[in-house]
């Protein structure tokens, strides 16, 4: 989850109330504190509240939750006063484009590094590491309008943000830190996006870099917020970013997008989403009859506009910026929070029930039972895991059956894992300062083609590690487990040609067991050879 510093200056003032209040309040609307600083406070949220990711929105947050500003945030926006026209060629690249201008902003270093801070954890939170969207903030006062978003020719050159000399775009992609980094989401295409002024000055090259023109410092306070990708979530982070700078004073304004073929449109939209709420969903969900008049206040207090109808259901205004709400559930559940969950009485089911061990449960005990007793560790990693780790350092193919992270937090975190032993691994590389010989496992969970699946994997690292002592454990395992097997040559790409088997039951693969390839030991950053084994367990 994403952690987010926050400088107990900003909060003091943004919210209106001492560092010591929100220190003791903040838990209670959803949020773990990492540390505390001198200067600042590190705190952890939920991805899903991608609001949050910023010291501005944490403090919109904590001013309706300690009563200080409650109710549904209404920011004003001004009338256009700045076009862009999209050209129809972007429609095959990066279709989905968004924009508004904020001025009279008032910058210093920290809310300048809160902004970079808010732009790159909504790169990961909402735009799957800059892929679904991207965002360029701009210093308008360095551009002339009107504006263009087009497809352009990678020869194209311009000076990319922290270089001095003009590099093409194709140029970029392949030398610039950010170029090489980002390169694989223009795969395939033979133009690029860029957004130009009147003049043909270089504002951004998005999902790639801003031109160096527009880089916003202290002196900056009028902003063009360009927001570009894939799908709708662009419109949400143009919501969160503007009206985070909304929140250091600056005034929003909307800017209007001129299409290929004439139509003009907004992109910016701050009006509330309107739900309505029966008040036997409420009760039902929390589990116990609160008065309107309460519900009403706290769902105040949680940032929503809220009145009673007449025929006694619940109006709700949400904000934009909200891209959690989804149903009413998720709205029920900030009544409970902002009423606090410490106070819901607790109750005991009205059915008794007789428990016992699932399936899944024994059979991954009895695997703990046989691996320790083989004089294995067990580890307990994550089942979320990246493509690079699980594909590339293992020197296999990437597979279609891959379940992927729709908001990733992470470059780490972007797909669940299919196999084990990658894990493993990792854990191996990180501790190469503990002696060897080394040996762990894991019985755990997988998921592949979007099912879920049960996997023991096992790896020993050590100098004299080879064939015959993966293939003893093996053994070892399956005659414990009462199965017999036969074992045929692997083509698996992570193991060495002629050290490598495929585990067959019953005519099924269901495995396979060899050492290492070499190349899978160093881009583990491991030094010593490794042996492994992974079957499946259903």
């Amino acid at each position: 989850m994403p952690i987010i510093t926050l400088p107990y200056d900003d909060l003091e003032q943004l919210t209106g109330t001492d560092k010591d209040t929100i220190i003791e309040r903040i838990p209670m609307i959803g949020a773990d504190i990492e540390r505390i600083e001198e200067e600042s406070i590190d705190i952890e949220f939920f991805p899903d509240r991608p609001d949050l990711y910023s010291v501005e929105g944490v403090a919109r947050a904590i001013r309706g939750f300690l009563d200080i500003e409650p109710g549904f945030c209404e920011y004003e926006v001004k009338p256009y006063t700045i076009e862009i026209t999209k050209d129809d060629s972007i429609d095959s690249v990066r279709p989905v484009f968004g924009c508004a201008v904020v001025r009279g902003v008032k910058f210093s270093s920290s809310a300048i590094k809160t902004l970079m801070d808010l732009q790159e954890s909504l790169h990961w939170g909402l735009g799957r590491d800059r892929k679904k969207v991207s965002i360029g903030v701009h210093d308008l006062s360095k551009v002339q309008a009107p504006f263009r978003y087009i497809a352009a020719d990678p020869d194209f050159s311009f000076v990319p943000l922290d270089f001095t000399e003009p590099m093409t775009m194709k140029e970029i992609l392949e030398k610039h830190p950010k170029g090489t980094r980002f390169a694989h989401i223009l795969d395939g295409f033979d133009k690029y996006p860029l957004i130009l002024d009147a003049n043909d000055n270089v504002l951004s090259f998005p999902p790639i870099i801003n031109g160096t023109l527009t880089m916003v410092t202290e002196d900056t306070t009028d902003l063009l917020v360009d927001v570009t990708g894939l799908s709708n979530e662009v419109y949400t982070a143009l919501n969160i970013v503007t009206t985070a700078l909304a929140e250091r004073g600056g005034q929003i304004e909307y800017v209007k997008v001129i299409g290929a073929d004439g139509t003009e449109n907004i992109p910016l939209d701050l009006s509330a989403r309107t739900k309505i709420l029966e008040r036997a969903e409420i009760d039902g969900l929390i589990g116990m009859d609160l008065p309107v008049d309460e519900i009403v206040k706290q769902l105040n207090r949680m940032g929503f506009g809220a009145k009673e109808l007449d025929d006694g259901r619940i109006e709700v205004q949400i904000p934009r910026y909200r891209a959690d709400i989804l149903d009413n559930s998720d709205i029920i559940e900030d009544i409970a929070v902002g009423y606090g969950f410490d106070k819901i009485p607790a109750v005991f089911p009205m059915n008794a029930t007789v428990g016992k061990s699932h399936m899944l449960s024994d059979i991954s005990s009895d695997m703990r039972e046989i691996m320790t007793g083989l004089g294995y560790s067990q580890v307990m990693p994550f089942t979320l895991t990246s493509e690079r780790v699980h594909f590339d350092w293992m020197c296999r193919e990437k597979t279609d059956d891959v379940t992927y992270v729709m908001h990733p937090i992470s470059e780490d975190q972007t797909m669940v894992r299919t196999t084990i032993l990658p894990n493993l691994m990792e854990i191996l590389s990180m501790n190469q300062h503990r002696e060897l010989p080394q040996r762990i496992f894991e019985a755990g969970d997988v998921v592949i083609s979007g099912k879920n699946g049960l996997h023991l994997a096992g790896v020993s690292i050590n100098a004299q590690a080879n064939f015959t002592e993966v293939r003893e454990l093996v053994e070892a395992l399956m005659r414990e487990r009462l199965i017999e097997y036969e074992i045929v040559e692997s083509e698996d790409p992570a193991f060495m040609e002629g050290r490598r088997a495929d585990i067959i039951v019953d005519g099924k693969k269901i495995g396979v067991m060899g050492e290492l390839f070499p190349q899978v030991i160093v881009n583990f950053g491991l030094g010593q050879p490794v042996v492994g084994f992974e079957i499946d367990l259903l």
